[in-house]
């Protein structure tokens, strides 16, 4: 039976490259809508490809039941191409009608990358273990949002609103991945399961599951991040709806980074384990807590007729009226005791001999002398309602046109003086009002462009201002695509509420902050053919809001103009793979926003099919990652806050992997050894985040598996 199949397949195939060009133009559902609205006939692929009908029109059955006729999937969202494939996913625009469409990664080429932080451009600083806070070296793909900026640190794990997967699958889809690391006792861990199945070609549902963290090589380093998101959608014709619950939860063991440098840098602990931390003694604990839902509708009003060979509604003149309903809360808890810690080599001798020191991790005690239990929680409810407008057809000249006005109802709680004394909790409750609008073309393939807006007229963010617009050109250089690409940005922005108001037991402010002004631009070029992107940012940013050396937070009111460069190229001889990311930075205000010359990201490897039937494809190579030296930041625990120390300059330090990865049909694996050059080389000095030593070497290994027809 298999013989048979595939010798029809082949027949089909072949038959299908025989065919003219015509006959594919007829084949596609635009096309076929178009002639029949003109009354044109059509012929080989006019017909509903879903009918069931006989060579005289009448329907084919038997005996017993008609042939069930199997609905296409109708969108407005997916075009032919789209609705070919057997699985994707996608994500929603958190405003208006458009959604950003991915196919799913079954390939080798990032699959050994298990740090998420490490997938775009050079990556993240990071405090070390899996699941722990990090910071993109990129000074402008830092988060920049005024919502509790406290879990901000943790994005590249949580989910949001913006990042929710849907999935659309012709059949049941189960993708499981599993990855660890080290000893049983000091191990890293990374479990995920997704699971999306469609009970319709327009309605589906998934379940997404992830659970990241470590044990800690060093002391009191555990964490635990633990992510949930199920989702439904239906995008139909008319209607469409995408609707998601959200959990986060997240537990770090706070350890306030190594005693001193020199505790890393030499060999006087032969296990990562026995390296002093400033809070271990004090049992530093941060625990997050997030629930989250949010339901986004849209309904179809076509300004053309429409028939039944229209399976989108993008080729037709149209009015969308869409509404976004959004809940979010977030929790923190910061608990600790005090304690000293001890320094070996606080200060020398006239001899020449090191004196132990005793010191404090945190300087004030406002409330408790002997532990603290900060507790603080951010919620806000989001209604939005807008109308989009496509003149004629989506990929028009102006292709849609749309705005909405919305209401961001916030409250904030924590515990003050004045609680402890009531007994009461208090919250602070807020109201901001906004308008938005944005417009979008095309003209043919050669020019995509949008520009919109979000002004705060009144309430709580009063004279807020954000704009964008970005424009890209597309020609074509000895028949290779070259994409160049000019984004622009304008922002006014509040501080957010913690910024302004913080009562805890190692920090208390309550400031008057102006807001934040920034203007960026940037310009790139792409050739994916040649595997070659470059890109220039520029920025110009004042009242910049920052935390200094004592982890205080304050406000610079000159203007700071920020330069980055950023490089990336491929190169291929023949099964070699040589893989380039390079940034330079440049900030007039290192005391107020440090970035590194140079950051960079190396990956050499060979690729290569194992045997002839081409069924297992394997990889073998190396990672590096690189940094400059600089006052790099460093990470305080009781704010969940990176703030910019000026005590050590720190980098220069080459981080190496060497892997093996490969994949068979739809699993792929990797073995890897993290931090190939442990003591071997470099200054010893391995660190991204000032205080916090990034993982010593030790064996990885990761499998994912994909189950579907």
């Amino acid at each position: 039976m298999r013989f048979k199949l595939q010798i029809l397949t082949i027949l089909a195939v072949a038959i299908c490259a025989l065919l003219p060009e015509s006959v594919f133009a007829q084949l596609d559902a635009s096309a076929i809508s178009r002639a029949q609205r003109n009354g044109q006939e059509v012929g080989l692929g006019g017909a509903n490809p879903f009918d069931t009908t006989g060579e005289e029109g009448e329907q084919m059955q038997d005996s017993t039941k008609i042939r069930r006729i199997r609905k296409p999937l109708e969108s407005y969202y997916f075009n032919d191409s789209i609705r070919a494939l057997p699985n994707f996913f996608w994500n929603i625009d958190r405003d208006m009608n458009d959604v950003k469409i991915q196919p799913l990664d079954t390939t080798l080429m990032n699959w050994r990358i298990d740090y998420p932080y490490f997938l775009k451009g050079v990556g993240d600083m990071t405090l070390g273990g899996l699941g722990q806070s990090t910071l993109p070296f990129n000074y402008f793909d830092r988060p920049n949002s005024p919502d509790f900026e406290f879990s901000q640190s943790y994005d590249s794990y949580t989910y949001r609103m913006d990042n929710v997967p849907f999935y659309n699958s012709k059949t049941p889809y189960l993708n499981i991945t599993y990855l660890e690391s080290g000893q049983k006792r000091y191990r890293e861990e990374h479990f995920e399961i997704t699971t999306a199945h469609n009970v319709s070609p327009t309605t589906g549902f998934n379940v997404s599951y992830k659970s990241r963290g470590t044990k800690g090589l060093y002391e009191w380093q555990r964490t635990s991040n633990h992510n949930l998101s199920a989702a439904f959608s239906h995008t139909g014709k008319r209607y469409s709806i995408h609707a998601a619950y959200i959990n986060n939860r997240i537990k770090q063991r706070e350890n306030g980074g190594a005693v001193g440098i020199w505790a890393v840098a030499d060999t006087t602990y032969e296990h990562p384990s026995g390296v002093p931390m400033k809070l271990a003694t004090a049992e530093a604990h941060n625990s997050y807590r997030n629930s989250s839902f949010f339901a986004k509708q849209v309904y179809t009003i076509p300004l053309q007729r429409v028939t039944d060979y229209d399976f989108s509604l993008a080729d037709l003149s149209a009015i969308y009226v869409g509404h976004i309903f959004e809940y979010n809360t977030w929790s923190k808890l910061y608990t600790d005791k005090y304690s000293q810690y001890t320094n070996e080599r606080g200060e020398i001798s006239p001899e020449g001999e090191y004196i132990p020191t005793q010191g404090d991790y945190y300087k004030d005690w406002y409330i408790s002398p002997l532990i603290s239990r900060d507790s603080i929680r951010e919620r806000v409810i989001s209604n939005r309602l807008f109308v989009e407008a496509q003149p004629w057809d989506r990929n028009g000249a102006v292709g849609r046109l749309g705005g909405g006005i919305g209401i961001d109802m916030y409250a904030y709680s924590q515990f003050r003086m004045e609680d402890y004394i009531s007994g009461k909790y208090n919250v602070d409750k807020k109201s901001a009002w906004y308008a938005y609008g944005a417009v979008s073309g095309k003209v043919k393939q050669f020019a995509d462009w949008g520009a919109n807006a979000k002004f705060y007229p009144s309430g709580y963010r009063g004279g807020d201002l954000y704009l964008n617009a970005h424009i890209a050109l597309q020609a074509k250089l000895r028949g290779n695509p070259v994409i160049l690409r000019g984004e622009f940005s304008q922002m006014r922005q509040s501080p957010s509420y913690w910024e302004n108001n913080l009562f805890s037991n190692h920090f208390v402010w309550f400031n008057s902050f102006s807001k934040e002004n920034e203007s960026r631009f940037k310009v790139s070029l792409e050739i994916p053919s040649w595997a070659l992107e470059l890109s220039l940012w520029q920025g110009v940013v004042s009242d910049k809001i920052f935390y200094d050396a004592n982890s205080i937070v304050a406000q610079e009111s000159d203007a700071i103009s920020l330069t980055s460069l950023y490089a990336r190229k491929d190169f291929r001889i023949g099964g070699f793979h040589l893989d380039h990311r390079v940034l330079m930075q440049w900030s007039t205000n290192q005391e107020v926003i440090p970035v590194p010359l140079c950051s960079a990201y190396l990956s050499y490897y060979y690729e290569f099919w194992v045997e002839k039937k081409k069924v297992l494809r394997m990889q073998i190579g190396l990672d590096g990652r690189f940094n400059t030296k600089y006052y790099m930041p460093s990470y305080n625990p009781a704010l969940a806050e990176f703030y910019n120390q000026r005590e050590h300059e720190l980098g220069g330090y080459p981080y190496l992997d060497a892997f093996i990865a490969a994949k068979w049909k739809r699993m792929r694996i990797f073995l890897k050894y993290q931090h190939l050059n442990y003591g071997l080389f470099g200054n010893g000095e391995y660190f991204t985040v000032a205080g916090y030593p990034l993982n010593p070497g030790m064996f990885k290994m990761g499998i994912s598996w994909g189950f579907y027809d």
